[in-house]
């Protein structure tokens, strides 16, 4: 590093708002910068609570944990964590039909080809084949029960992978300790007002009650206010109501009825859909729905009756989907939801922060914070919540439900051109166009299509090349291996226990 680099190096962060998004944010970015002299601040209000809908998590959240060197047998039952195989759809297609979205391996490759393209020919074939049937992650969740993956072994562990069901408060909490051990500043007050230079860029901001924070960095975890983002340097806010038009949610605890699953489950209803994410010690519940086609009362009484009596009144929440025009404006990155917000039907909330997180290392500034290394930030990032949308959209636009006003307008509605152009492509030969890096593989975009009954009018011609009575041989010696691993394993409950007693001990 060149003097003149160093001495223009970031000396100085603040952090405002706590929460997940900002805790997390606290705990990579004093983890990245533990060598150098940057000093990390965060300012959380205690009279401003957390939004905890986040509480599903995708298999990235353990490179995160990994990351930030978080020693699982304690986080785990700290945060009433349960561990997630994958999504569970119900009611999404038709009324009474269910679909999964499991996560690692399907089947294997045959002859260099995805397994989904034999699938393909295995349904022309009448073989009448299912996902569960080749996915281990569904068929263990289908069984309630858990195995870890393992690349040592031959077999369906070898691809298996999981995330984490947890509460998001306790998340909060455990990464402000760990946070503060590693140095970073805690200051329990409000924000009054932020100040800007004559540049435009942040200078300070002023405490209610007295006293200022200065930094040459801000990270705004504001939430849907975008205290810095939006309210003092204005980005603009794009708004895609036109494309996911729910716009309302309400969520509520209950008691367990059962051992808890290992997976997500997601419910369409009348007017949009209900999750439900077990942890330790409740489930949390909740829906999201547009407000055009379902009133508060009546989206209320619809959760109450699903889910029977919650252990606290249902809080709701108002959101418009979208993003910021810009979630980098001079010196100010935005992070969770001041950055945007996707409804969190594939559990893409706290991925985003974190993908927001890497994508500021990889463009890290100094205090010159080149516009074009902001630029190349803001594209990426735009990119990423676009293909996030369509994938969330696909689940709606392909559905055969008609029986309320709601259904039959999404399933009416213009698509965005690059979902449309997906949607062709698969429809025509059974490929994906997905983009090497892109969160959702290949395979993501065909369960949800596979699910939702969309059928390709021909499959890929190279599976032809392979000797099918072959590839048919090898099928029941496939289902085998999964079933042989769902039998030895042990139920998700009793996984569980062994982890909180080894935590213990």
């Amino acid at each position: 590093m060149s003097d003149t680099t160093a001495n223009k190096a970031i000396r100085s962060i603040a952090i405002v708002g706590g929460g997940t998004a900002g805790w997390m944010a606290a705990s990579l970015l004093a983890q990245t910068l533990r060598g150098t002299d940057c000093a990390i601040t965060l300012v959380e209000s205690p009279d401003i609570g957390t939004v905890g809908v986040g509480e599903a998590t995708i298999p990235p959240i353990f490179d995160f944990l990994k990351l930030i060197e978080v020693d699982l047998d304690a986080f785990i039952p700290a945060t009433q964590a349960t561990f997630k195989l994958g999504i569970k759809f119900n009611n999404w297609r038709a009324i009474g039909e269910a679909y999964w979205h499991p996560f690692g391996t399907f089947g294997v490759s045959i002859d260099r080809r995805p397994f989904h393209h034999v699938f393909h020919k295995a349904r022309a074939q009448r073989l009448d084949p299912t996902v569960p049937r080749f996915s281990l992650a569904a068929a263990l969740g289908e069984a309630g029960r858990l195995a870890h993956p393992d690349s040592r072994a031959p077999g369906p562990l070898a691809g298996l992978r999981q995330a984490l069901h947890f509460d998001a408060a306790l998340v909060a909490r455990f990464l402000r300790d760990h946070a503060e051990r590693r140095g970073v500043k805690r200051l329990e007050r409000e924000v009054a007002e932020v100040t800007l230079r004559d540049d435009g860029f942040i200078d300070a901001l002023v405490l209610k009650g007295g006293g200022e924070v200065r930094a040459d960095l801000y990270i705004d975890c504001s939430g849907f206010r975008g205290l810095l983002i939006e309210q003092a340097l204005g980005a603009g806010y794009e708004d895609w109501t036109r494309w996911l038009p729910c716009d309302r949610a309400l969520a509520a605890p209950t008691a367990h009825v059962g051992p808890p699953a290992p997976y997500t489950q997601a419910t369409a209803q009348s007017a949009g859909w209900r999750w439900k994410i077990p942890l330790q010690h409740r489930v949390g519940n909740g829906s999201v729905y547009c407000s055009a086609f379902l009133d508060d009362g009546a989206a209320q009484d619809e959760l109450l009756t699903a889910i029977g009596s919650p252990l606290a009144q249902p809080r709701k929440l108002s959101f418009t989907a979208g993003r910021r025009k810009v979630m980098w404006s001079r010196n100010c990155v935005a992070l969770g939801l001041a950055s945007g917000f996707l409804e969190p039907l594939e559990s893409t909330s706290l991925h985003l922060v974190c993908s927001g997180l890497y994508k500021l290392l990889d463009h890290f500034p100094d205090r010159d914070f080149a516009p074009s290394n902001i630029a190349a930030y803001n594209r990426a990032l735009a990119d990423e919540y676009e293909t996030y949308r369509d994938f969330i959209l696909l689940h709606y636009c392909v559905t055969d439900r008609d029986d309320t006003p709601f259904w039959r307008e999404r399933a009416a509605a213009p698509l965005p051109d690059r979902l449309a152009e997906r949607i062709e492509l698969y429809r025509a030969c059974g490929r994906v166009d997905a983009k090497p890096g892109e969160l959702f593989t290949d395979l993501s975009w065909f369960y949800i299509f596979e699910g939702m009954g969309v059928r390709p009018r021909a499959y890929d011609p190279l599976v032809e090349a392979s000797n099918f009575d072959q590839v048919r041989a090898i099928l029941p010696d496939l289902t085998a291996r999964i079933d042989a691993v769902v039998a030895q394993s042990p139920t998700h409950e009793a996984a569980l226990a062994a982890i909180v007693r080894r935590s213990a001990a």
